[in-house]
């Protein structure tokens, strides 16, 4: 169960993580589509998994690769936004959320 503040928090961080994906995007993941579903911070907000929903879904692996390559300077910049509201910037991981594509197919299997 997740805390007031972890909500708060992980309602920040996405905010914060989507602004710059989208002034990012063009130079990271050039023709794709890059969301952010979901963030996740650990109870003590020192760690946020960050779920990424990318759009179109081919060479997923090698946008979140990318992604992961550049975490450093995301973090950098999540903390320059966020340095007046947050004491410690979580560390971050990217993670990919394929749920969009299992939704796909079990609505492909019921019409078969």
């Amino acid at each position: 169960m997740e805390s007031t503040r972890q909500k708060k928090v992980s309602r920040l961080i996405q905010k914060e993580l989507a602004d710059i994906f989208l002034r990012n995007n063009k130079e990271l993941a050039p023709g794709k589509l890059v969301s952010i579903t979901i963030v996740r911070v650990s109870p003590d907000l020192s760690f946020a998994k960050v779920f990424l929903s990318i759009f179109p879904s081919t060479n997923q692996n090698e946008v979140l690769n990318t992604y992961k390559e550049h975490i450093p300077k995301i973090r950098f910049e999540l903390g320059q936004k966020v340095r007046t509201q947050l004491r410690i910037v979580p560390e971050i991981a990217f993670f990919i959320d394929d749920s969009l594509d299992y939704i796909d197919n079990i609505d492909k299997l019921l019409k078969s």
